[in-house]
């Protein structure tokens, strides 16, 4: 079993910036690829970023290529995002996420879940 807590969300400014943090524990917590995918109000939820066990590979949805940036500290089992440039359409609950490289891309493929934090920018 893998427990994901995220932490970071809050109100920002359109063109500002946020850090998200995503802390995995329990005993297999290091083994899996960790990604960050979103859902915003009346919408499915989209996959955003994937970043591979060793941080090595990173795959990123278009909509944030160029602005969003995610990172892993091994060490501590913890993945980050770093979101700049933020626009309105940002808007949405950030989902952590843990599971295997090849099928954490789409949401049936995800074996672990975080219970989400709030990202909201205003216009």
């Amino acid at each position: 079993q893998v427990q994901l807590v995220e932490s970071g969300g809050g109100l920002v400014q359109a063109g500002g910036s946020l850090r998200l943090s995503c802390a995995a524990s329990g005993r297999t917590a290091s083994r899996y690829a960790l990604g960050w995918f979103r859902q915003a109000p009346g919408k499915e939820r989209e996959f955003v970023v994937v970043i591979s066990l060793s941080g090595g590979s990173t795959y990123y949805a278009d909509s944030v290529k160029g602005r969003f940036t995610i990172s892993r500290d091994n060490a501590k089992n913890t993945v980050y995002l770093q979101m700049n440039s933020l626009k309105p359409e940002d808007t949405a609950v950030y989902y952590c996420a843990a599971g295997s490289i090849v099928t954490i891309r789409i949401p049936s493929g995800v074996d672990y879940w975080g219970k989400g934090t709030l990202v909201t920018v205003s216009s």
